[in-house]
Formats: structure tokens, C-alpha cells, sequence
């Protein structure tokens, strides 16, 4: 497995991301160059708080070989060309090295929050990256630039916005899917498929990999040619009485997913579906400190993987080694000693 690691290394719980403590974008650089001293195979980002495509920019001008990439950019409110530009400056600048992830986000904040018209997203994400891709194409061989979908048209591409070929044209794209049409269209178009840590075992197995293959075998693929990448739900420590502390908090976020209707698929493959929606009565009623009592042990450990740092590699590998090409693993890197601490259990990952 490929490991990668969403910054910063020395600001977050392990495996849990803290939205509280945001990433000061004055430090990515610094903080990517720690990521690939350190030795993961990519630094990641995901579009919050900052563009994530500058962050990337920044991160590619302080390292030399680390894997860059967006887990996950938002496709819909930027036009394909507006993406496929972003994508060629940074695949330019990091001399190839760069990974394009890109999610779709939920209707309310397509329609809300960007002020865009929703369509269905499977559908609408196979025509955004065939678009972008034709929009490659063009500016790589010359050729005119000719796309027609049911959601987009293009067919004019001037000298002026003509970046020309680079060395390192292929770019690999990976779509954000949980669902059995964006994983089906992830295996059809893209070269990877970044899955919601609420995926379990059990939902690889059942649910996404048979969906990622049928879309595969619509464009004469196989399972093969498209990674199974994951960002897993982990709680990790040093030591078992920290590892305490970090449980509880796992705990908080698996109720936060459980409350969540988007991701309920996951908790009713295991027969919790009435436990599920009792977490989304308790949400709705902004009863936010009950939410954790609902999540029992035997959810806790099917959805998270929990151990201290002597036994999470191992735990890692049995769960997913065969199931996963990437997996996203941090922990804090503050010092020489953590950062030693990494490369051990990076080292048995790989």
C-alpha cells in the first residue's frame, strides 16, 4: 500500500482530523517537506478552509519527490477547464508529481452554499472529468478542442489560453464515491476511487468493490486498473492510557457518521439502521453529547481501527493490505522522536 498523509503532521489527533485547530497555510510548505523527509508516499489535501490547489503550489516548491495531491478538491463549482488549468500548473510545477481528487459535495451546498443548479452527481461527474480530459488533450497534441455531454460544450480553445504540452501530461484522477453509482462511474473513467472512512471491511467487500467493477467493465476495465484508496477512521497513541483519551473521541466521530444520513448505507449493512436513525433524531434535536452512548464496542472497532503505535501497522495491514493500493495514516510529528515513531509504523505499512 501506498501511504498518504493529509497535513499538518504536528497539528492533528491521530488519524483524526481536528477542524478547531486550522492549518495556517504559512506552515504547508514547511509541513510537506516534514511529510516527505519523514517518508509517506503523498501529502494530501482537502478543500476547506483554504484553496487547495495553492496549498499544493506552496508544498510543490519545498519538496522534490513526495506524491501531491487534492482528497478531495470540489469538481461542480469550478468549470472543467477552470480545473483542468489547476491541475496542469501543478502537475508543471511539481515535475509530475501531483494526484487529482475530486468530490462532488451534497445538494444543499451545491444549490446553498455555490449557488449552482443540481443534477444528479454520478451522470454529472463522468461528463466533468471527460470534459476536462478533452480540454487536456487539446492543450497536449494541438488537436481542436471538440466535447458535447448533456452537461457541457466546448469547442473553443484560443492560443491565448493554450498552456501547451508538458512533460508529465497524464494526470492521474481519482473520484470521491460511497454510493453504488459514483463508485461505479470512479471504475469506469477514473484511476482511483477515494472512499468515506466510514467504509468498513464489510462495505469494501460487499458494496464498493462489485460497483467499482461493473463501472470498470463498461470501458473494458478490470478491477485492477482503478486503486481502492482509503482514509480510515483510526485512533492511535503512544501508549494505552492516551489511547484511552483517543477512543472517546473516535467514539464522537463514528456517532457523528452514524447520525448522518448520507452514510447510513454503511451502518445498515451490519444491521444498525435502527440505531442510525435514532442518532438522527437525537442530531436533529442538537442532543450532540448523546450521540456517543449509541455508538457500542462492537461498532466502535468494525468502523475504526484502534490501537497504540506498536500494534496499528499490524492492525492496518490485516484489515485492508488486501483491499486497499493507498491508505491515509497520520500521526503527530512535532519532533525527531515522533517523526522516528512514523517511519517505524510506515515502514511495517509498507
Amino acid at each position: 500500500m501506498i501511504v498518504e498523509t493529509l497535513l499538518p503532521l504536528g497539528k492533528l489527533d491521530p488519524g483524526l482530523r481536528e477542524p478547531e485547530i486550522p492549518l495556517d497555510i504559512r506552515e504547508f510548505g514547511a509541513l510537506a517537506a516534514v511529510a516527505e523527509d519523514v517518508g509517506v508516499g503523498a501529502v494530501l489535501v482537502e478543500e476547506t478552509k483554504d484553496d487547495p490547489y495553492q496549498l499544493l503550489a506552496l508544498g510543490a516548491a519545498t519538496t522534490s519527490s513526495v506524491q501531491l495531491g487534492t482528497s478531495v478538491a470540489m469538481a461542480f463549482p469550478r468549470s472543467p477547464t477552470s480545473t483542468a488549468m489547476s491541475a496542469w500548473s501543478l502537475q508543471k510545477l511539481s515535475g509530475g508529481r501531483f494526484l487529482l481528487g475530486l468530490g462532488t459535495q451534497v445538494r444543499a451546498h451545491i444549490t446553498r452554499r455555490y449557488g449552482l443548479d443540481w443534477h444528479a452527481p454520478a451522470p454529472w461527474m463522468r461528463d466533468y472529468v471527460n470534459a476536462m480530459r478533452a480540454v487536456w488533450n487539446t492543450w497536449q497534441t494541438g488537436e481542436p478542442l471538440q466535447f458535447e455531454s448533456e452537461h457541457y460544450q466546448l469547442d473553443v480553445m484560443v492560443p491565448l489560453f493554450d498552456p501547451g504540452p508538458i512533460e508529465h501530461p497524464d494526470i492521474p484522477v481519482y473520484i470521491a464515491a460511497i454510493g453504488p453509482n459514483m463508485c461505479a462511474v470512479a471504475g469506469e473513467i477514473a484511476d482511483g476511487v477515494r472512499l468515506h472512512p466510514v467504509c468498513t471491511t464489510k462495505f469494501i467487500d460487499d458494496e464498493v468493490l462489485p460497483n467499482v467493477m461493473r463501472g470498470a467493465a463498461r470501458s473494458g476495465r478490470r478491477l485492477d486498473d482503478v486503486e481502492i484508496c482509503l482514509k480510515p477512521l483510526i485512533g492511535t497513541a503512544p501508549n494505552s492510557a492516551r489511547l484511552e483519551q483517543v477512543v472517546e473521541t473516535v467514539r464522537a466521530r463514528v456517532a457523528f457518521y452514524l447520525s448522518t444520513p448520507s452514510y447510513r448505507r454503511t451502518f445498515e449493512l451490519h444491521g444498525w439502521g435502527d440505531i442510525a436513525r435514532e442518532a438522527s433524531q437525537l442530531s436533529r434535536a442538537q442532543r450532540w453529547d448523546d450521540l456517543p452512548g449509541l455508538v457500542h464496542d462492537e461498532m466502535l472497532h468494525t468502523v475504526a481501527t484502534i490501537g497504540t503505535y506498536d500494534e496499528i501497522a499490524t492492525k492496518l495491514n490485516d484489515r485492508f493490505a488486501e483491499r486497499l493500493d493507498r491508505i491515509e495514516f497520520s500521526i503527530p510529528v512535532n519532533n525527531a522522536d515522533d517523526a522516528d515513531a512514523f517511519r517505524q509504523i510506515l515502514g511495517q505499512l509498507k
